[in-house]
């Protein structure tokens, strides 16, 4: 494709930090090749409703600016669960804008629902696409880390750090509920580097009053307080998902089973009073993460590279301490990718003492 002049770039699913170090090293990488890069706002959106909504982007853009170094989406980002009536019919908009604004590719950033959802799109239409991954749930398949996981790791983590203070100064156990719907990435990761001593995921299944063994143990040894770190998508004891509300199509959006877990703990055991925070949103915000911006430098200058090379329809990947490329059917194939049971992460966590329910 070292003839192309002209590639789209969107984000699309939740925003997440990083994306904006993704935009500047896709633009950056696109200057030195005297390519023009057009900056689609709104995800999908800014493709498939009129009037197109978009931007040149230069390296201007974010030379001159502190996005890079800002989490949140440059471009705005869909992520409103919108039913599509007909998939041919999404296609074909999706393929007249890009035929409008004359773009030989398109590099969409976003997770396995949006790798699943523009990949069809750019089939049906046979628009050109290079995939880059992020998601702080980092389900996505085949790649090992996806832009915006670590940074939502060092989020939660220092929120665990912050709970474990004022749990010390109250003797409380304090439970904190974060992301990765029906993964438990981000759970697990986070409370073994903030050290917390319970961690609850959707992958094991678990039971409370091993929890509270935990919390009795913890109380024989002569400590006062502990932290409980829970995955907003596991079910209860009994096996049922908790839910807050529903997105338009009808989807659950997870939430209240730190509330649940607490009121269970208090009326089963009175020796440790709850409390919930919920860090929600707080997740997908904050300053990108060292190794966040590598993986949107490394991840951008691949996905140019590959442009340039003629390779197309597929998503960059983490894989093995380097940077590969995947075919896009490969990735939603495979679908979301949860917690490995018998990963290192998991080991560790039982090793160093913490219930994380019942693993074999």
């Amino acid at each position: 494709m070292s003839e192309s002049k002209k590639i789209g770039i969107l984000t699309s699913g939740g925003d997440c930090a990083g994306l904006n170090a993704v935009i500047r090293a896709v633009v950056n990488g696109a200057s030195q090749k005297g390519w023009t890069v057009y900056g689609i706002h709104n995800g999908t959106d800014g493709l498939t409703e009129k009037p197109l909504s978009y931007e040149i982007l230069t390296v201007h853009n974010f030379s001159d600016t502190p996005w890079p170094r800002l989490s949140g989406s440059y471009l705005g980002s869909l992520n409103k669960g919108v039913k599509m009536e007909s998939l041919a019919e999404m296609s074909k908009r999706f393929g007249d804008g890009v035929r409008e604004l004359g773009l030989d590719a398109v590099i969409v950033v976003g997770g396995d629902g949006s790798m699943n959802i523009t990949g069809n799109y750019c089939k049906g239409a046979g628009i050109k696409m290079i995939g880059i991954p992020k998601t702080i749930d980092n389900d996505t398949p085949i790649t090992e880390f996806s832009v915006g996981f670590n940074s939502a790791c060092q989020v939660c983590t220092t929120a665990i750090d912050s709970l474990e203070l004022t749990a010390r100064s109250h003797h409380r156990a304090l439970i904190c509920e974060v992301m990765g719907r029906d993964a438990g990435h981000l759970a697990m990761q986070s409370a073994l580097a903030g050290q917390a001593d319970v961690c609850l995921v959707p992958e094991i299944p678990y039971k409370i009053d091993h929890v509270i063994d935990k919390l009795k143990s913890i109380k024989a040894s002569g400590r006062n307080h502990a932290v409980i770190v829970v995955s907003e998508g596991i079910k209860t004891e009994t096996g049922e998902h908790l839910s807050a509300a529903k997105n338009l199509i009808g989807e659950a959006v997870y939430g209240g089973v730190g509330q649940y877990l607490s009121s269970e703990i208090n009326k089963r055991y009175s020796e440790f009073q709850t409390r919930v925070t919920t860090l929600g949103h707080i997740q997908r915000s904050g300053v990108p993460s060292c190794f966040d911006r590598l993986l949107a430098a490394l991840f951008g200058a691949r996905a140019i590279e590959l442009l340039a090379n003629g390779e197309t329809n597929k998503m960059v990947v983490w894989k093995g301490g380097k940077v590969e490329a995947v075919s896009i059917d490969e990735v939603v194939k495979k679908g979301t990718t949860l917690l490995d049971t018998n990963s290192d992460f998991v080991k560790a966590a039982q090793a160093l003492g913490m219930y994380i329910g019942e693993a074999k």
